[in-house]
């Protein structure tokens, strides 16, 4: 049995204005229709004798990645919500617990939510060559064939070759080089980039973590057996979790273990780390430039363009990144990309929202963005997914009005209940119970008007909600 395991805790800091805290980068189509994490689990599936998955997230993003698993078909083995980031070496070690729960033999594939991956195939015939070699116990890393002198990546030499097709032990690891010491290690032929995914069998893992790090496994076990299940998650124990130490894979076990082992990769890798990763993995035009959305250029060269919302034109310029959001613009010099993460430490220093959540915000029963906003009154679209519903609720300090502009709402209010369709309108008094319900086939779609005097999210009393929220 072969269990992909799906780590989905990141923030991707480095890819802002359009990944955010409460809707990062592995959430999003960044290279191509599918996002990142659905690209990642389909990918995952793909490979012979792939089981369903086991994801683990943080409390924030539970039901994206419930509907974006949705939206595939995919049911799920588990979604493990952490209560508190604990790096990948905790997050494995829950995953392998729970693995061995389901199959004593189990073996488990770890894997970055956030990883771009074009050729497939090769990615399949890399695990399946590893496969045999975790079966006797090996832990598995998988190295990416370098492809020019990189600095941003640690880096594995390979040892010898253990007999196994395309298996070598792990000589050791290198942390990120300086240029000198990248050139070398391309040059040598003997290192391969680090991808952070991992092959092993589950109880070896625990085998072995548990030589090197036992409070991990102690905590990791705790917080697994005194988890409760909520809906279609399950929700570790806080204050299990939040004892055990933050370590990674390979500081906590493949650093320190005589079982580490690596298979070599050529499949078109890439973490995406930053803007300029994907200008690189882009489609580029005949200037070299890698354009997305609606961007019009003139005399501009290898330049990296994504317009979200509006027209974006470039004349006279080179190497830049720009990127339009509804509410933030990014403009950058190519090479300095990695410094994005300034810009978003500054913004959260400010407590500027822009550093956290988009106009657009996701909910389980669909989304709503922000349209207008000004004293004593927002204005909202709303989009309702079919078959779902908003909580049965009310405010203190504001009053609604709702107008239908596609699909067929059913309203709650008060005693009432009200089933509207396209240009049809209602308006929900200060202090009044309602409830929104999509009962049709398509999105429900309706612009909301907002006034009072305070507009805040917080001012939500729920009486029912079918997901289990206690505020917004």
């Amino acid at each position: 049995m072969l269990i992909p395991v799906i780590l989905s805790g990141g923030s991707g800091t480095r890819l802002w204005p359009l990944s955010r805290t409460l809707y990062p980068k592995q959430f999003l189509p960044l290279a191509g229709k599918l996002t990142m994490f659905q690209q990642t689990v389909a990918r995952a599936m793909a490979v012979p004798g792939a089981t369903a998955p086991v994801i683990l997230c943080n409390e924030e993003h539970r039901f994206l990645v419930a509907e974006q698993l949705r939206q595939m078909g995919v049911t799920p083995a588990a979604i493990v919500l952490e209560p508190v980031g604990r790096n990948t070496a905790p997050a494995a070690a829950v995953a392998a617990l729970h693995a061995v729960s389901i199959a004593d033999e189990a073996l488990a594939m770890v894997l970055p939510a956030d990883h771009v991956i074009s050729d497939e195939a090769a990615f399949a015939a890399a695990v399946s060559k590893g496969i045999p070699a975790a079966r006797d116990g090996r832990l598995i890393t998988f190295g990416i064939l370098p492809a020019h002198p990189e600095t941003g990546y640690g880096y594995i030499r390979m040892g010898q070759a253990l007999g196994l097709d395309g298996v070598c032990e792990v000589a050791a690891f290198k942390e990120k080089p300086d240029l000198k010491t990248a050139k070398i290690y391309l040059d040598s032929g003997e290192y391969v980039w680090n991808s952070g995914i991992f092959l092993f069998q589950a109880k070896s893992y625990l085998d072995e973590l548990g030589k090197h790090s036992p409070a991990i496994v102690s905590s990791c076990r705790a917080a697994l057996d005194l988890a409760r299940r909520d809906m279609d998650f399950t929700r570790l124990d806080e204050e299990a979790f939040k004892a055990c130490l933050d370590d990674s894979i390979d500081y906590a076990v493949m650093e320190k273990t005589d079982k580490a082992a690596v298979v070599s990769m050529d499949a078109g890798w890439s973490d995406v780390g930053s803007w300029k990763a994907l200008w690189e993995i882009g489609s580029r035009d005949a200037s070299g430039n890698v354009l997305a959305g609606d961007a019009l250029t003139h005399d501009t060269k290898d330049t990296y363009v994504r317009a979200e919302g509006r027209l974006v034109a470039t004349v006279g310029v080179s190497d830049l990144v720009i990127v339009e959001t509804t509410d933030a613009v990014l403009v950058a010099a190519k090479d300095r990309v990695q410094d994005v993460k300034k810009i978003v430490d500054a913004l959260k220093q400010s407590g500027r929202s822009e550093a956290t959540i988009h106009r657009k915000v996701y909910r389980p029963w669909g989304s709503y963005e922000g349209i207008d906003l000004g004293a004593g009154f927002q204005v909202k679209r709303i989009t309702v997914n079919p078959g779902s519903t908003l909580s049965l609720q009310m405010h203190h300090h504001r009053a609604e009005h709702w107008i239908v502009v596609r699909g067929t709402a059913k309203i709650t209010r008060g005693d009432e209940t009200l089933l509207l369709s396209e240009d049809q309108s209602t308006y929900i008094p200060l202090g009044t119970t309602h409830r929104l319900n999509n009962p049709g086939k398509i999105p429900l779609e309706l612009i909301e008007v907002q006034t009072g005097s305070y507009l805040g999210e917080d001012d939500i009393v729920r009486m029912e909600d079918v997901y289990g929220r206690d505020k917004n």
